[in-house]
């Protein structure tokens, strides 16, 4: 099971870090990673990390501004996001993949949580 929090309103330019809390022992395990779904568009990735935070992947619109990292003592995967913008608006989802590289794909990713609301104001 994935929980995801952190989501809210904020202004543009400001930040907000997301978390996700897994539960199973696997976590540890598996490949992290963010999706997310702005209103009237198909599920995007955002950003993924390999069980070791060894290998972390971003889609380009992110690269430099969000950071994703992974707690596997605490069974939390994060995304801390700065710099954020209107077009950032969107339901952040977090997944698990049970893939030993961190994938941008949709499909690898068994596990989902139920989403959490991220409004960037202009």
């Amino acid at each position: 099971q994935l929980v995801e929090s952190g989501g809210g309103l904020v202004e543009a330019g400001g930040s907000l870090r997301l978390s996700c809390a897994a539960s199973g022992r696997a976590f540890s395990s598996y490949v992290m990673g963010w999706f997310r779904q702005a209103p009237g568009k198909e599920r995007e990735f955002v950003a993924a990390i390999n069980w070791s935070a060894g290998n972390t992947i971003y889609v380009d619109s992110v690269k430099g501004r969000f950071t994703i990292s992974r707690d596997n003592t605490k069974n939390t995967v994060y995304l801390q996001m700065d710099s954020l913008k209107p077009e950032d608006t969107a339901v952040y989802y977090c997944a698990a993949s049970a893939l030993r590289v961190a994938s941008t794909l949709e499909y690898n990713y068994v596990f989902w949580g139920q989403g959490t609301q991220v409004t960037v104001s202009s």
